[in-house]
């Protein structure tokens, strides 16, 4: 029984190939090795979060009380996290179209993998699945304020959608666009996903969800001496390309959540200037099916 397990669910083909992106998870079919693979994730991890993760990320794990040996049901994630931000894990048969994933955000809802690797690959990890999303990700969705930047990040990317709409010529407007969903990626990367707190007198710890959900890297980012580690500059971030099959070599820190909320809103600040329509080429690609969400969104 393969049950959902990450790249061979034939629950997830099927939804997938009838072209059903919000799904229910079907918690039924989860195997005892997917299980296992959850408990193998979470039992590894919990010393370097104690060591490595910041406060807020602790009281989100201890706020939605995950079970160490089973695979959370999202109904049973949901009633914890719901009351305090308004937030809720959606579940996702795959990948989500820019636009959409960022105008989840700012509806309070976060899509949601359901898969889990295998039990014998902890470390290998081909795409998200459930254990990056739920224990990496919502635990940050507890905390009003990072919840509230999530959402100011769903509004940059409609300020997106809205100005495109307003050029006529259509080469200049998928230039644009290409150059502003690359800058709001490669801030999202450097900020949600893998980036570090200092705050002022502390010791330096991770909120990214990339490195709290991974054993290796999460302790690699906060004690390597092969890691470059600055401050936040917007300017550099939306110019930095990166790649997403090894250690991340740069990483960037924030003093608080309302620092990473004030810089968001500086993010739209220079999107609505233009100042984002000419960012350096490189990593991410930005591909035809989130080109299509941003120009769908703005003829609605």
């Amino acid at each position: 029984m393969m049950g959902l397990t990450t790249t061979e669910a034939p629950y997830i083909e099927q939804a997938r190939s009838d072209g059903e992106l919000y799904i229910r998870q079907p918690y039924e079919l989860y195997s005892e090795e997917n299980h296992q693979a959850w408990a193998g994730l979470y039992a590894r991890m919990t010393d370097r979060w104690e060591r490595y993760a910041n406060e807020h990320f602790l009281r989100g794990i201890a706020n939605l009380c995950l079970s160490p040996d089973r695979v959370p049901n999202l109904d049973d994630v949901n009633q914890f996290l719901n009351p305090l931000t308004g937030f809720r894990a959606k579940a996702v048969s795959g990948y989500v179209p820019a636009f959409l994933f960022f105008d989840c955000l700012r509806n309070r809802e976060f899509p949601t993998t359901i898969t889990i690797r295998r039990a014998d690959k902890l470390d290998y990890l081909p795409e998200p699945d459930i254990f990056h999303d739920i224990a990496g990700h919502v635990p940050m969705h507890t905390d009003r304020a990072f919840a509230d930047t999530l959402v100011r990040f769903g509004d940059v990317a409609h300020s997106a959608a809205e100005r495109v709409q307003a050029i006529t010529d259509p080469e200049k407007q998928l230039r644009v666009l290409d150059s502003n969903i690359r800058a709001m990626a490669r801030f999202f990367w450097f900020t949600i996903e893998f980036g570090l707190m200092q705050v002022p007198g502390q010791p330096l710890k991770a909120y990214g969800s990339g490195l709290l959900s991974s054993y290796g890297e999460l302790e690699y980012s906060i004690v390597s001496p092969e890691v470059q580690r600055y401050p936040v500059q917007l300017e550099w971030v939306i110019n930095q390309s990166f790649e997403i099959d090894h250690y991340q070599p740069l990483l960037f820190s924030v003093e608080s959540f309302d620092h990473l909320f004030s810089l968001v809103g500086t993010l739209e600040e220079w999107m609505k200037a233009g100042k984002l329509d000419n960012v350096a080429p490189g990593e991410p690609g930005v591909n035809e099916e989130d080109l299509r969400s941003f120009l769908l969104a703005s003829l609605q």
